[in-house]
């Protein structure tokens, strides 16, 4: 049996197999046991394609998700580990590794204030842990953008479902902490051993610059990076097709690249716009951002960049616009404590045609507060001296 199952394609179909009875309602210590007899060693890339394969063959992202603590338990006997790749003081990959070191230090400390009764610690170590969005956000926006281009795509649909639930426990973790803490000790497990692992083995030089580039905008979790990694400015992909002094013409002008960088760097609204086979094509950069982009997402499917939760409402206004159903579609939410107008807008050319969807953010928290008039220039700071 061995010898027959000493092979990738065979090992990852058995794997299959022996999931499929766990999904069907069998015991996790029957699937362990079958899984350590007949799957020697496997490791983390023959996980991923099995399931990858699980959800091309059809499988809900919601089943799988609801499942995959229940792969890891049962993989984890059997998944080799790696000789952790060696990475620069500072790169992506070594600032990640030191986030989860820290993250499992809180972790252990809310346990150590649990154990001896201690509420003003247990609060303090759970306030932490709550710095793991930045975490999260960072590797859904920067590691998964990275990882789709290279036609992985389960890991973004299964662990940025996974990170909402953490998400979600940690909020409620005054009422049951270690239903938290287990979930947070999860995420590390896989992130450590199987989502590290695959992107040091596949992002090439250029996207470890573009993710080191791009992960400021998200913050850091517990710990800052090291100083030592330094991308070669030379492979750091430059967004800016022209040339500084090259215009563009328009119909109602001509616009040299860096009168429009100024322009879109100060609008006051957020632009977001994705193309017409739903590939995010271009967003604005301005220094108050509303929500944080990176530009790994540039090229990367729109509904990659959605919790899972919410691409069936995208889905909905992507079709709704495509066949002209509809062109406008608005929400507002109170975030972060600012009042918050999300616009999107169907954009055509002269024939009608659907060209893609533009997305307009604003923070009208300032603008909501206005009353009367102001007739006379003046500067936020005071009035305009004679």
């Amino acid at each position: 049996m061995s010898e027959v199952i000493d092979n990738r394609a065979q090992r990852i179909r058995t794997m299959k197999e022996i999931i499929g009875h766990l999904h069907a309602g069998g015991a996790p210590e029957e699937v362990r046991a079958r899984m350590q007899q007949l799957v020697h060693q496997t490791d983390y890339s023959e996980i991923v394609a099995m399931e990858e394969e699980l959800l091309a063959g059809g499988m809900p992202v919601e089943e799988l998700k609801s499942m995959c603590d229940l792969h890891s338990q049962v993989t984890r006997q059997v998944l080799v580990q790696l000789p952790a790749k060696t990475v620069p003081p500072g790169h992506p990959a070594d600032t990640f590794r030191r986030e989860n070191e820290a993250l499992h230090g809180a972790v252990a400390a809310a346990r150590a204030a649990m154990k001896k009764g201690a509420a003003l610690e247990l609060r303090q170590a759970l306030n932490d842990l709550m710095d793991i969005d930045k975490h999260y956000q960072r590797k859904e926006h920067a590691f998964f953008s990275c990882l789709e281009r290279h036609g992985i795509t389960g890991p973004s649909k299964v662990m940025w479902a996974k990170d909402d639930e953490v998400r979600a426990l940690l909020k409620r973790a005054g009422d049951a902490p270690e239903a938290a803490l287990a979930a947070v000790e999860e995420m590390i497990h896989k992130e450590e051993n199987i989502l590290l692992p695959m992107c040091l083995d596949t992002f090439t030089d250029e996207e470890w610059a573009e993710i080191w580039s791009a992960s400021p905008r998200y913050g850091w979790c517990l710990v800052e990076p090291r100083e030592g990694y330094r991308p070669d400015p030379a492979i750091v992909r430059n967004a800016t097709a022209l040339a500084a002094g090259e215009a563009i013409q328009l119909p109602t002008g001509n616009l040299g690249i860096e009168q429009l960088l100024g322009i879109f760097s100060t609008l006051p609204v957020d632009l977001t716009f994705v193309d017409a086979d739903d590939r995010v094509a271009f967003f604005s950069e301005g220094p108050d951002r509303v929500f944080a982009r990176s530009k790994a997402i540039i090229g990367r499917k729109v509904q990659h960049c959605h919790p899972p939760r919410s691409v069936d409402v995208v889905d909905r206004i992507l079709s709704d616009f495509r066949t002209g159903r509809q062109s406008v579609a608005e929400f507002w939410i109170n975030f972060q404590g600012r009042f918050v107008d999300i616009r999107y807008f169907a954009v055509r050319d002269a024939a009608g045609q659907y060209l893609g969807t533009l997305e307009v953010t604003q923070d009208l928290t300032r603008l909501r507060q206005l009353e009367g008039e102001r007739r006379l220039l003046e500067y936020d700071g005071g009035a305009v001296q004679p």
